[in-house]
C-alpha cells in the first residue's frame, strides 16, 4: 500500500512538473525520469533531527536568518526564490556576459530549456520518498519569501530543487563559455545559499544538490542529442562574442 502511495505521489509531481513546462513553451527532454539516475539509491538520507550535522543545519539555518537583516542580500535572495526557468537564466546574464533569451540566444535556450527539464526530473523521487520536513515548518516560523509558502509547504525539503536548478545552469554555461566559469559558479553558490537564508532549505539539502546537480549534467553528456544542440549553442556563442 505505501509502495503504491508513493508511485501515486511521484506522478502528480511529475504531472504537475510538465504542466509547468508546457506552459511556458515546447520542451524536448533528453531522457525520461525512469532513465535519469535514482537519486534514491545514490545519495545518503538526509540528517535525521539529533546530531552534529542537523546541528550544523540549525545553526545555519540562524545564519540564514541573519542575512536577511542586510537589505541587499534579502532582496537577491527574494528574487532567487522566483521559480521559473525564464528567471533562472537570466540571473545568470551578468556571470555569462550575454543576455539570455529566446530571441537575443536561441540556441543556448533552447538547450537550457531542454537540459533543465531533464534535469529537474531527478528531484522528483527523492523528495517524495525522504519527506524532509522544511526549516521553516520545523521551527513554526514564515519564509522571508512569506507568497510562496502554501506552495512549498508539506513538499520534501530534500534535496533543493532551486538549488539543482542553480548549479545546473552554471555547468551547463561554463560548458559554453568556459571563461565565465569562475563568475557563474560563484553566482550559482549564492543562488543555492538564497534557499537556506530564505528558510525554505537546510543547508545539507543545499550541499547535496549541487552534486545531485552534477549527477544530472553527467548523464546529459550521454546523449547525442544533447550533445548536438550544446555545439549550436557554442557556435551561437562563438558569433555573437565577435560582435
Amino acid at each position: 500500500m505505501k509502495t503504491m502511495f508513493f508511485k501515486m505521489l511521484v506522478g502528480v509531481f511529475v504531472l504537475c512538473c510538465a504542466m509547468q513546462v508546457v506552459a511556458q513553451e515546447k520542451i524536448e527532454t533528453y531522457f525520461t525520469m525512469e532513465e535519469m539516475p535514482d537519486l534514491v539509491k545514490c545519495l545518503p538520507a538526509p540528517p535525521d533531527t539529533v546530531g552534529t550535522e542537523f546541528d550544523h543545519d540549525v545553526l545555519r539555518y540562524m545564519w540564514g536568518k541573519r542575512q536577511r537583516l542586510n537589505k541587499e542580500r534579502a532582496d537577491i535572495a527574494r528574487r532567487d526564490a522566483v521559480w521559473t526557468l525564464e528567471a533562472l537564466f537570466t540571473t545568470f546574464n551578468d556571470s555569462f556576459g550575454m543576455e539570455l533569451s529566446k530571441e537575443n540566444t536561441p540556441e543556448i535556450w533552447k538547450l537550457l530549456m531542454n537540459s533543465m527539464s531533464t534535469i529537474d526530473l531527478i528531484r522528483v523521487q527523492p523528495k517524495a520518498y525522504f519527506k524532509r520536513v522544511r526549516p521553516f515548518e520545523h521551527f513554526q516560523e514564515h519564509l522571508l519569501t512569506i507568497e510562496e509558502e502554501d506552495e512549498v509547504r508539506g513538499e520534501g525539503s530534500y534535496p533543493s530543487g532551486h538549488t539543482i536548478r542553480g548549479w545546473s545552469t552554471a555547468l551547463l554555461l561554463s560548458e559554453i563559455n568556459p571563461a565565465a566559469a569562475e563568475r557563474l559558479y560563484a553566482r550559482a553558490w549564492m543562488y543555492g545559499e538564497s534557499r537556506v537564508i530564505v528558510g525554505a532549505h537546510w543547508q545539507s539539502d543545499v550541499d547535496t544538490s549541487r552534486l545531485a546537480a552534477s549527477i544530472g549534467y553527467a548523464k546529459l553528456q550521454t546523449s547525442p542529442a544533447f550533445r548536438k544542440q550544446m555545439a549550436k549553442a557554442q557556435a551561437e556563442f562563438a558569433k555573437k562574442s565577435k560582435k
